[in-house]
């Protein structure tokens, strides 16, 4: 008798709905941004990948944060690694915090690692150079023309270059619209 085969959706997510899946996602993604517009040296919030189209149920949240050279890693670590157990934890899923500069050269990604220091599997160029950086630039990069314009900029303000699905437009959109809203009517 032949093992039966699971798809990586199935194992993932079992029996949950898309709505589940997507829903938990981007409120996962909406408390990451207003966590993180906070944190030192963070210039812009950009959300990418798979949950931005119609895919029933995509396997992670892909955030783009854009740093200056004094960004406070460490709190911004703190954040991603908040997104990552929340979406783990909630669904059984993942996030990845991609990094970029301000020239719109790809940094890498956030390490998930909360105590910073060389370790023997880590797959980054430098692990341990730069606390809370996992340049595994060998692994994964993303291209400048994607960082300098990404589908869905989040912060500082809301732009969106692509026509969003409904259920980005009403969890992670329209919130962050009105906080932007309240925020300048106040000002």
């Amino acid at each position: 008798m032949g093992r039966r085969r699971v798809g990586e959706d199935q194992w993932r997510y079992g029996g949950r709905a898309s709505a589940e899946v997507r829903g938990t996602l981007l409120r996962c993604a909406l408390d990451f941004v207003r966590a993180t517009r906070e944190v030192h040296g963070v210039r812009r919030i950009a959300a990418l990948g798979s949950l931005l189209t119609a895919k029933p149920r995509p396997k992670d949240a892909d955030v783009l944060v854009t740093i200056t050279s004094d960004a406070n890693l460490p709190d911004l670590a703190k954040r991603a690694r908040q997104l990552k157990g929340a979406a783990q934890t909630r669904i059984n899923s993942t996030a990845d915090v991609f990094l970029a500069d301000e020239s719109d050269r790809y940094l890498g990604r956030v390490c998930e690692f909360r105590e910073c220091f060389p370790r023997v599997r880590c797959r980054a160029r430098h692990c341990g150079g730069q606390q809370h950086l996992r340049d595994d630039l060998d692994v994964l990069t993303l291209d400048s023309a994607l960082i300098a314009d990404p589908p869905l900029i989040l912060f500082p303000v809301l732009v969106a270059q692509i026509e969003l699905p409904a259920d980005v437009e009403r969890i992670l959109a329209a919130p962050l619209r009105l906080d932007y809203e309240t925020r300048n009517a106040h000002s």
